[in-house]
């Protein structure tokens, strides 16, 4: 048997368990229990697996912070404040060609800063613009990729929950991941600004006038959009404030958010008892899915790692002689790839910790230190896995949209839509690797 043999089978035992379409949490740590016996490996290996869990992940105090992001971003879903700044966005560009799908854009980058809940983004996004967007006479395509990248937006732009994980899985400061995180998520979102305004100027009957029924004046409007903006303006300084400044830990800032929420909601007079029941039970079953793939992932890794898979892997992207930035594109790619198959949660708590090593022990030439160097990798692994949520076949956010769109939207709609988003993703990505400044400018400056 071969040295690499056992980790190759587990891996190809992971894929295989994932097409089965069984629950992604069990096969990882049925893998783990399965090959500690066929590698023989002491039994007692396990009740090492369990202590690491119950250190690493259940009592893990800053885990907590999941939950309280959750309710907070289903709450604010729930407060109609997204409504109200929609409509204010919209009539600000009222007589601009592609005007409605900027405002769909700009709430995207705005909700995103608020909450990092992409089902609930996307649904939102979807419930409130698409009808309109079809009725004004939008071409679908733009549309729906509107609609389906600027939800994405939530799982960059701090407050995330993937940072929080991340930041967890890698030991590096999640304050410095949200600092990180601000200007690159800033950028894809012009990104896709800039690409609707070139469609609007090129092929405008893809784009038509935003058209509104409004006698209010343009100072009106504006005094209207501030109005509507502070409410999510404080709540992001209370957040991301508080983070940055040292003030509180994500958890506590998380605690505050959720608080910020409820208030919110119950000003808006959208509190009420089957809210805050149907918010608290999402909460639960999203908090339990992330939960119970950090504990299989657990033993995933660990057996895997003990049987020589992170060895594996070393060996294998130190064969390529890329050279560092082509053994990182390598570690890129192979992570869009899994994007296609797997959900963020499972590559994050199997991939990173494979990867981390590798991308620390790189010499790029640059001016960075360990610390930021692995800031820099966090940061782009969120943006590549901010593209998992539109590739099919498992794009997520596929399907969040496809369960609200109007029914002259089909799901070959759909996919045909999301293909320019991602390669405008693609080109931030790259963006992003070629000047690292873009994501340690403001670590370094608030640091």
């Amino acid at each position: 048997m071969g040295e690499y043999t056992l980790p190759l089978l587990m891996i190809l035992g992971l894929m295989c368990g994932i097409f089965t379409g069984y629950p992604v949490a069990f096969v990882l740590a049925g893998l783990g229990i399965l090959f500690t016996f066929i590698a023989d490996l002491p039994f007692l290996y396990l009740g090492s697996v369990v202590n690491r869990t119950f250190t690493g992940v259940i009592g893990n105090w800053l885990l907590l912070a999941v939950p309280l992001f959750v309710f907070m971003g289903l709450m604010l879903e729930k407060s109609g404040l997204a409504k109200n700044l929609l409509l204010s966005l919209e009539r600000l560009f009222v007589g601009m060609r592609g005007g409605l799908a900027v405002s769909v854009a700009l709430l995207g980058i705005v909700m995103a800063a608020s909450t990092g809940i992409i089902g609930a983004s996307v649904v939102m996004l979807a419930m409130l613009s698409l009808p309109v967007m079809m009725k004004q006479g939008y071409d679908k395509s733009l549309a729906v990729g509107t609609v389906c990248a600027a939800g994405t937006l939530g799982i960059l732009i701090p407050p995330s929950i993937m940072l929080v994980l991340v930041g967890d899985i890698l030991r590096i400061s999640v304050g410095d991941l949200f600092t990180a995180a601000i200007l690159p998520g800033l950028l894809l979102g012009v990104i896709y600004i800039g690409y609707i305004i070139a469609v609007a100027i090129l092929q405008p009957h893809k784009a038509p006038v935003n058209v509104i029924e409004d006698d209010s004046g343009r100072l009106s409007v504006i005094l209207q959009l501030v109005k509507d903006l502070i409410a999510p303006i404080l709540l992001i300084m209370g957040v991301l404030g508080s983070i940055i400044a040292g003030i509180a830990t994500p958890t506590e800032a998380a605690a505050v958010g959720a608080a910020g929420t409820i208030l919110l909601a119950a000003i808006n007079r959208t509190l009420n008892l089957d809210t805050l029941r149907s918010c608290v039970y999402e909460t639960g079953k999203t908090s339990a899915m992330i939960l119970f793939v950090a504990i299989g992932a657990t033993c995933f890794s660990a057996i895997f790692k003990r049987i020589g898979g992170e060895d594996m892997i070393f060996d294998a992207t130190t064969a390529l002689g890329t050279g560092p930035y082509g053994t990182l594109i390598v570690l890129m790619l192979i992570i869009f790839i899994l994007g296609f198959f797997l959900e963020w949660i499972e590559i994050s708590y199997v991939v990173l910790p494979l990867f981390a090593p590798i991308v620390a022990a790189l010499e790029f030439g640059l001016d960075m230190h360990s610390g930021e160097r692995l800031v820099w990798f966090a940061i782009l692994v969120a943006v590549n896995l901010q593209t998992s949520f539109l590739t099919p076949p498992f794009g997520y956010a596929l399907f969040y949209l496809k369960g609200v769109a109007p029914p002259e939207i089909s799901m070959k709609d759909i996919y045909g839509s999301i293909l320019p988003f991602v390669l405008l993703q693609l080109v931030g990505l790259a963006f992003c690797l070629a000047f690292p400044s873009v994501i340690l400018w403001l670590p370094r400056v608030l640091g």
